[in-house]
């Protein structure tokens, strides 16, 4: 069952050894999930062979949460309402796609971003 959600800089926080990213993800109780979009974008920026293992590694800790195609449609939606006034980007409207279906906390360092799409109570800056 899905706690909470997980994006990207957090993860991306948490590979490079950020001390305080760390604590946070050590002191979590339960299993958090991230997106296939998440893992995607992490595995993208991989710098090699070894650091692409080691990403895999990590996300491997997580519970892994794919989209539907209500996730999708609602992220189309967002695209068209939102695109040229607010400058959502195409990752940040799947990400928040699965966030408005479960209904959980999404955790990230993208505040500004994803507050653009979801309400502002549900985005949690982790540490």
């Amino acid at each position: 069952m899905t706690v909470a959600i997980v994006d990207t800089t957090v993860i991306v926080h948490i590979f490079r050894k950020n001390v305080a990213a760390k604590a946070w993800f050590a002191a979590q109780a339960q299993k958090l999930s991230i997106t296939s979009i998440t893992w995607l974008e992490v595995m993208y920026g991989a710098p090699g062979k070894s650091a692409q293992a080691a990403c895999k590694t990590l996300m491997d800790q997580f519970e892994m949460l794919y989209l539907t195609q209500t996730d999708q449609d609602w992220a189309m939606e967002q695209m068209v309402n939102y695109r040229l006034s607010h400058g959502i980007e195409i990752n940040d409207c799947l990400i928040a796609s699965v966030y408005h279906r479960l209904q959980v906390p999404i955790y990230t360092h993208n505040i500004k971003d994803i507050t653009k799409l979801l309400p502002a109570s549900s985005v949690g800056r982790p540490y």
